[in-house]
């Protein structure tokens, strides 16, 4: 059985509430309508009701009936959101008036319905950018305690299963932050860990990643990620990090012994964490695009809630999976 599935079957085991924003987009209630049929997660959609169930209908789409839909602009807690948003955003100068009408963005109302405890997680970004998706969330949701930043990682399904945990690596930041400093790496490799955990269901070996191992080299990019190694291990002392290490020390059994001997990390790596959105970014596809990879994600962390962002070339299949990579975040949060 392969991890895909694991994931698949442990959302379908303790079924979380996904809201998906933008209700009347097609690839989206076709990815719903298929959830919904396999009993994966319980869906929100949000959009005009006669609009969804007339874009349902016309392509045969049975178990839509089976989601919850809100309409953005007329339901019973429009008032409660309201409030809600007013409460967080008024020291920030946000007017009654204005909170009145952000609540009927969809975007929105997906992250207020989380932060009410209306719904576990949210799924958005086939029609919006990555930056309409984060605003809210994080004005709304924010981040976990101790994480000031969020990241992107990507599962990782190499061909030789030598690597990671078998074949299994997670890659981060490769979608987010485009230069993180010390403390914000520290808090990347941290978060990254942590979603290794909760998807692979594998104890994280961190390596943070650098064109030096171990003072092979001097230059002041090594020494941000030097000292955001050692602010990771403070910050999450259970959790094998290591750095700075070159890709084939910490992938490569021969290569770690012989370039850092005795690292808990170096030859058996399956986290890796690159020292900026550039290096992360440019890796990830060329494992996927030279090495025959599959890449899944992008799936956003350090959030207080899951909150993914899709890409708007996405597939049904895309949300499919990403719908139910976020029903285990939400659960490993729970």
């Amino acid at each position: 059985m392969n991890l895909m599935q694991d994931i698949i079957n442990r959302a379908k085991a303790n079924r979380q509430r996904i809201v998906l924003p933008e209700g009347e987009e097609i690839r989206t209630l076709k990815a719903a309508n298929r959830l919904l049929k396999e009993e994966i997660a319980n869906i929100i959609l949000i959009g005009n009701p006669a609009g969804i169930k007339k874009l349902a209908a016309q392509n045969d789409l049975k178990f839509i009936d089976k989601a919850v839909i809100v309409d953005p602009v007329n339901h019973e807690k429009k008032t409660i959101y309201t409030d809600l948003l007013f409460e967080l955003r008024k020291a920030k100068g946000l007017s009654m008036e204005q909170a009145a009408a952000l609540v009927e963005d969809p975007l929105y109302l997906g992250c207020l319905m989380i932060k009410n405890g209306d719904a576990d997680g949210e799924i958005a970004g086939a029609q919006n950018t990555t930056g309409d998706v984060l605003r809210p969330a994080l004005q709304i949701v924010k981040t976990l305690p101790g994480i000031s930043v969020v990241s992107g990682a990507f599962l990782m399904f190499v061909q030789d299963n030598s690597y990671g945990d078998d074949g299994v690596l997670v890659f981060a930041d490769c979608a987010v932050l485009p230069n993180p400093n010390a403390k914000e790496l520290a808090e990347i490799a941290v978060a990254t860990a942590r979603t290794a955990r909760a998807l692979v269901g594998v104890e994280p070996r961190v390596s943070l990643l650098s064109f030096s191992t171990k003072g092979s080299a001097k230059h002041e990019l090594i020494d941000k990620v030097v000292e955001a190694t050692r602010l990771a291990k403070e910050m999450a002392p259970d959790i094998l990090i290591d750095g700075e290490l070159q890709a084939d020390a910490a992938l490569v059994a021969s290569v770690g012994k012989s370039k850092a001997p005795g690292s808990p990390v170096a030859g058996k790596a399956n986290v890796l964490v690159f020292p900026n959105l550039e290096s992360g970014n440019i890796a990830y596809k060329l494992v996927e695009r030279l090495g025959n990879a599959d890449a899944v994600g992008p799936i956003l962390q350090g959030m207080a809630a899951p909150i993914n962002d899709l890409s708007r070339g996405c597939s049904v299949d895309d949300i499919y999976k990403m719908v139910a990579i976020t029903a285990n975040q939400a659960i490993s949060n729970k």
